[in-house]
């Protein structure tokens, strides 16, 4: 009898010592792909500002709308205009990565390096922790034949007019009442800060970006209309005649049109002086830098399934 107690007893701690292996196998097994297959899964990953994680920034992070990591080159979309044709869709070449054992090593062409520890959350999300700031930042990934580069678009259409010197009026529909709006002929929407001012010339039309003088400034809001994601709402805060409140459509990337319900008129506007963000060598119009502009937490951000549907 005491020899089969034994032979139970050496049973079961062979069953435990079995047991405990194959526990501590299967947490430490090594990822089932290496990080750059996982960073070249999507080939683009959209930055979800809404979800950043700590009180820290990573400037190159906080201005894109995606990045794309391609044969040890980062790339990435910071403007709005052109969103969806940059760069095949990429957008422009802003530095070099080095990945390895689930670390993301970054030399930023302006901002300088970063080194991040990434995690898979799930199969299209992952998280980039920056150990230096304690702040983490979560992406989502895309292939650019499924990327709404429409939706991205009009969710932060605040952004699109921060991204011309001023907006010249070149068109005013003959029907409409007159009104004090009649008399401007420029708008200007100023990125930074609390991304809500805007100043407006009586300048005469033809009247370069860089001479205009800015008779007014004012604060402005963009709003959503229900049922409607092609068609905004702009209210700019006119102090002397009340505010003027506007329904904006986007006609192109370089264009808008603004309808005026209290006179019915209808306004066209066309950027001057385009301003592209973190462009080296050639650029299109005017560059800024790293600190004229930057995402900012969105409270009421809107959920759509990315799917591509902007006619390009």
């Amino acid at each position: 009898m005491r020899t089969v107690k034994l032979l139970l007893s050496f049973a079961l701690i062979a069953t435990l010592f079995t047991s405990c292996y194959t526990e501590v196998n299967i947490d430490d097994d090594e990822p089932r792909i290496s990080i750059n297959q996982l960073l070249n899964s999507h080939e683009l990953w959209y930055v979800d500002i809404n979800s950043t994680k700590g009180f820290g920034e990573i400037p190159f992070l906080q201005k894109a709308f995606t990045i794309s990591f391609r044969n040890g080159v980062i790339y990435a979309n910071n403007n709005i205009v052109g969103l969806g044709d940059n760069g095949n869709g990429f957008g422009i070449d802003i530095g070099e990565y080095n990945a390895y054992d689930m670390v993301l090593d970054v030399s930023h062409d302006i901002d300088g390096f970063d080194t991040f520890d990434v995690f898979q959350i799930n199969s299209n999300t992952i998280e980039l922790y920056n150990p230096n700031n304690d702040t983490s930042y979560f992406l989502e990934g895309y292939q650019r034949s499924n990327f709404d580069y429409d939706f991205v678009f009009y969710d932060n259409i605040h952004y699109f007019l921060q991204e011309y010197e001023a907006w010249e009026k070149i068109y005013t529909s003959e029907f409409g009442a007159i009104n004090e709006f009649d008399n401007e002929n420029y708008l200007q929407f100023l990125a930074g800060g609390n991304d809500s001012t805007f100043q407006s010339s009586q300048d005469e039309s033809g009247t370069a970006a860089n001479n205009l003088r800015w008779d007014y400034t004012g604060l402005y809001g963009i709003g959503d209309v229900s049922g409607d994601m092609y068609l905004k709402t702009l209210t700019l805060d006119y102090d002397f005649f009340n505010n003027e409140y506007f329904e904006l459509s986007v006609i192109n990337d370089g264009k808008i049109e603004l309808f005026h319900p209290s006179s019915e008129t209808v306004y066209e506007f066309e950027g001057r002086g385009y301003i592209q963000y973190l462009k080296n060598g050639n650029t299109k119009g005017k560059v800024k830098t790293s600190v004229d502009k930057k995402r900012k937490f969105r409270k009421n951000k809107v959920d759509n399934p990315r799917e591509n549907t902007r006619v390009k």
